[in-house]
């Protein structure tokens, strides 16, 4: 999802204190969940604790655990054209809304690889508003 680990092309978040960059992340990951429940019958949040501790599980599984997977099952993404990483991303959202209580998300797997999807592009349109990227 978002990149919180990458350099930015924008030199004015890479001056960012740390502590407002972590905030800054973990606002968008929550945003994220929040507009999915929105646009999504099937995601729902019992409050906004649950949406905040979700948003910031989410980033935080997003920043650890998806990583690995993507490396170990490097050789699947590559013989699916990438579609693969759209299972990865539906695992992870999964896993947060199996760990947070108050966060739902019905209609099992194919539902969260749906959701998955969204975010994804919302993840890539907010990475292009804020000039985030890969390189320098």
């Amino acid at each position: 999802m978002l990149r919180c680990g990458m350099q930015s092309s924008n030199p004015g978040l890479q001056r960012v204190n740390p502590l407002i960059r972590f905030l800054l992340f973990w606002a968008v990951h929550t945003l994220m969940l929040w507009v999915a429940s929105q646009v999504f019958s099937s995601v729902r949040f019992d409050g906004w604790e649950a949406l905040l501790v979700a948003g910031l599980l989410f980033g935080i599984v997003n920043a650890t655990l998806k990583p690995i997977l993507v490396i170990l099952t490097a050789p699947i993404t590559v013989l699916t054209l990438g579609v693969f990483l759209l299972v990865i991303n539906a695992l992870m959202l999964l896993l947060t809304a199996w760990l947070i209580p108050g966060f739902h998300l019905a209609g099992g797997f194919w539902q969260a690889v749906l959701v998955a999807f969204f975010m994804s592009v919302l993840s890539f349109l907010i990475n292009l508003l804020f000039g985030l990227s890969k390189s320098r």
